[in-house]
């Protein structure tokens, strides 16, 4: 009489998942062993496919190939951008100009031209034109990937060291599509079946880079942590400084998942068996089909509907007075001693907090609170954007934190409205903002501190 599994396991003194695990691998080496007797290989021809995963998963080259294909991929996206991005602003732009003339000629008031053109206008050309380009490029890349049948490799690879934060394996892969947006990241968390583990891949989430926030890594790190320390290198140390930023980005979504799992969503780690598919020739023409549509496309317009009323608010803030001083300038002064405590001043902080609609617009709302110009402005070169910057008392630890608040800080508001819509609940969504923030101002406080005692600043 053949004997229950769950007798079996009744006698053994060992965790549940690590039976399931066991019992599984057992089947799949007994179905292999049962394969190679009865299967006949034609001419001993080589298996390309086990040879080639082998490779991919291999503790050894598994994750240098992980990283090195995932820097190609950031590279085409950081590089092919510019182009397309420089196009589409001349086009926005050009674009403003003309309606800036329309409504001067009409005799439209100049708070009206001011709210509604230099305001929710120009934040919403400049959203569109620095997060389309990026995210038309990532999402097919990285869709490619998937549907090339590589993905499923990353998450073998990465699932032990995710099941070690007490999370779930396929969190690598929102992890990456967070790179390119994280209000994407956010949606392709749908593919974890546990809601304890799902919900720590969305509050985590943020804290990989999307594009919205590399034009002001690079911006700055090219600054200050290339071209202020050895000009004829300052590519070289501001694209190491930028990597150096995506790998701190990880180890904090790998730290606050642990923390997590072990306070507010405890819980053991579900097992999950997964089956790597073959690879397979890539459809490019319906990979770029979904990409656009359901994912490029989708994100944008969510970021359009928050960014417009942005721009309203923010113009307000820069222009209407109180005695003499802009609610801007006030409210960058009030908060100007607990910024200094982490590294910042009042007005970093402002743009950061002007910001949250999307992280493409802080650059710019600091160069119009710095310039007191009362609409966002675009300087013509980094120089200038460095020599602004200096004058206003920056240092090699301005840039540091400013970068370093710039990856851990709350999501933008595109992406805590995806948040709200998956989780259906004000509560994650609120701990979502704060938890990012928490960690953030902590970060930056210790960093600014302990330089500052050393005396390296």
């Amino acid at each position: 009489m053949a004997m229950n599994i769950k007798d079996i396991y009744k006698g053994l003194d060992i965790p549940a998942d690590i039976f399931r695990d066991k019992v599984v691998k057992s089947i799949y080496a007994h179905a292999e062993e049962t394969a190679k007797d009865v299967i006949i290989r034609e001419n001993k021809r080589v298996d390309w496919d086990k040879k080639l995963d082998d490779f991919l998963t291999s503790p050894l080259t598994g994750f240098p190939v992980m990283l090195l294909l995932l820097g190609i991929i950031f590279w085409l996206t950081i590089a092919g951008a510019n182009v397309p991005s420089g196009i589409l602003s001349d086009l926005f732009f050009g674009i403003e100009d003309k309606l800036s003339a329309l409504v001067l000629n009409a005799g439209l008031p100049a708070w009206f031209h001011g709210l509604f053109i230099q305001g929710a206008y120009r934040t919403l050309a400049w959203v569109v034109s620095v997060m389309l380009p990026p995210m038309a490029i990532f999402f097919p890349l990285f869709t490619l990937l998937e549907d090339l049948g590589y993905l499923p490799r990353v998450a073998f690879n990465l699932d032990r060291v995710f099941k070690a934060c007490g999370t779930h394996g396929k969190q690598v892969l929102t992890m990456c599509m967070g790179f390119g947006c994280n209000a994407a990241g956010v949606i392709s968390c749908r593919i974890i079946d546990s809601p304890r583990e799902k919900l720590i891949a969305v509050l985590t989430n943020n804290f990989v880079p999307c594009n919205g926030r590399f034009p002001t890594l690079i911006a700055i790190a090219m600054i200050f942590m290339g071209g202020a320390l050895v000009l004829e290198k300052s590519t070289m140390l501001a694209t190491i400084a930028v990597i150096g930023m995506i790998l701190i980005g990880i180890t904090a979504t790998l730290l606050v998942s642990l923390f997590l799992s072990k306070t507010l969503l405890r819980g053991i780690p579900s097992t999950f068996t997964l089956e790597i598919p073959p690879f397979r020739k890539p459809q490019v023409g319906k990979v770029i089909v979904r990409s656009i549509f359901d994912r490029t496309i989708f994100v944008l317009f969510r970021a359009m509907t928050v960014a417009a009323p942005a721009g309203i608010i923010i113009w307000l803030a820069a222009n209407v007075y109180v005695g003499n001083t802009s609610i801007l300038a006030a409210a960058a002064a009030f908060l100007d001693p607990f910024a200094r405590a982490i590294g910042l001043d009042g007005f970093i902080l402002m743009a950061f907090i002007l910001g949250l609609p999307a992280n493409e617009i802080v650059l710019p709302i600091l160069i119009m609170a710095y310039l007191s110009t009362g609409a966002m402005v675009e300087l013509d070169s980094i120089e200038e954007m460095g020599n602004l910057f200096l004058n206003h008392g920056w240092t090699w630890l301005t840039a540091l934190c400013t970068m370093l608040f710039s990856l851990l800080h709350y999501p933008c508001g595109t992406t805590l409205l995806t948040i709200a819509k998956e989780t259906k609940s004000i509560k994650w969504t609120l701990t979502a903002f704060l938890l990012p923030t928490t960690v953030a101002v902590l970060v930056c406080f210790c960093v600014a501190q302990t330089v500052r005692i050393l005396g390296l600043v």
